[in-house]
């Protein structure tokens, strides 16, 4: 792929994520026999940070196979998931009936045309994971539509990798990337962060990197209303931990009643 073909990002970036799902499934990372039996996905500091989930409509935009969604189905919300791959909607799906999460709703769709996809259908909760973003071009684009999929006096919250962790080398000290960088990021290399080692990944991939900066100014330009925005020194799957820099970060934005 070159620069002149990044107009046809979605097409690579399904083809790729379809490609990781057999992986996934498989791999270590994801370990989904210690999840079926009960071990959870998400970072300590997120329930704490989203509060009682219980009897609550929450979204998840780009849930891949649905370990965070299902999550907080186990939390007591009432989830419905949301992701571009087919193949990772179906392992999602079949993931909810082996822990019994039978209300759980998987969806396929662009996370840009979540709304249609959704029927206007708006939610307590819109959340979205680690790694997400960069997969996405247009961030206003994104948090307008994430101003749309939340219900009046409901509230998206995010919890993404910081993006000074992803301008570091993979020693995690030496700054390697353009933090201002706004042009596609084209990439073809095997395996994934899940397996960096497993063969059978063809298909390049489009991403983008967004500032923290950039993504506060949609949400609040969208509506939303930041509530707060923490920096945390740990959590990044690549990077040692406790290295002085911000690794993930975490922000809730409500939309007004």
């Amino acid at each position: 792929m070159t620069t002149r073909d990044t107009a046809d990002w979605r097409t690579a970036n399904r083809s790729n994520w379809d490609e990781r799902v057999p992986i996934h499934l498989a791999s270590s990372y994801y370990d989904l026999p210690a999840f079926v039996a009960g071990q959870e996905s998400l970072r300590d500091f997120e329930p704490a940070e989203v509060g009682d989930v219980t009897g609550r409509t929450l979204l998840h935009l780009q849930c891949h196979l649905g370990l965070d969604t299902l999550s907080w189905s186990r939390r007591g919300a009432v989830v419905t998931g949301l992701d571009f791959s087919a193949p990772a909607v179906a392992a999602a799906r079949d993931l909810a009936a082996r822990v019994g999460a039978d209300e759980a709703r998987f969806v396929t769709a662009d996370v840009y045309e979540a709304v249609d996809a959704l029927g206007g259908e708006t939610f307590d909760i819109v959340y979205t994971g680690f790694g997400a973003l960069c997969w996405l071009p247009d961030v206003a684009r994104w948090a307008r539509t994430v101003a749309e999929l939340v219900a009046p006096g409901g509230f998206l919250y995010l919890a993404e990798f910081h993006p000074f962790a992803d301008i570091l080398s993979e020693d995690g000290s030496t700054v390697e990337h353009d933090y201002f960088r706004r042009d596609p990021i084209l990439l073809d290399a095997l395996g994934t962060y899940a397996d960096p080692g497993a063969p059978g990944i063809e298909t390049p991939t489009v991403e983008w990197q967004h500032g923290i900066g950039e993504v506060v100014s949609a949400l609040t330009a969208a509506g939303l209303r930041p509530e707060f925005l923490h920096e945390h020194d740990h959590g990044h799957f690549r990077l040692p931990a406790r290295l002085g820099v911000p690794q993930v970060y975490s922000l809730r934005a409500a939309k007004a009643e």
